[in-house]
């Protein structure tokens, strides 16, 4: 697992799939490659101080060490943006709540079989409205 620390990364894994947790936020995106995993952590300035955030991403990166290899796809980049709450959470719930975000980010990855096609014969890959 290598460490995400360019801001383009971070920007590109913006653009990725979300999902909430109560600690954190977990955003996700397939770079196509068959690299390894990339995790990267941020905190905004509204978590707290800088003791306060520097603790959540403490915690964070814990729970990154602590999960499964299996669970984290090779060729992904991860974001977790702390949240105040990882603060109080007990870190067991944050560890279910990574494994649960997980799932859900992967879940909601498309089929590339299930893509339409354009009329050049390439896949269509732009978002329609309300897709998240």
């Amino acid at each position: 697992m290598k460490r995400l620390k360019q801001r383009a990364d971070f920007l590109a894994a913006a653009a990725g799939h979300r999902a909430p947790a109560g600690g954190f936020v977990l955003q996700a995106r397939d770079r196509h490659e068959d690299g390894p995993v990339r995790v990267g952590f941020t905190c905004s300035k509204k978590v707290g101080n800088s003791v306060e955030r520097n603790r959540v991403r403490r915690r964070l990166r814990e729970v990154v060490r602590l999960s499964p290899p299996e669970a984290m796809r090779r060729g992904f980049d991860y974001v977790l943006i702390g949240r105040t709450t990882a603060l109080q959470m007990p870190f067991d719930r944050l560890v279910e709540d990574f494994g649960r975000a997980l799932r859900r980010v992967h879940a909601s990855r498309p089929d590339p079989k299930s893509q339409s096609v354009n009329a050049g014969g390439t896949p269509n890959t732009t978002p329609h409205r309300g897709a998240k």
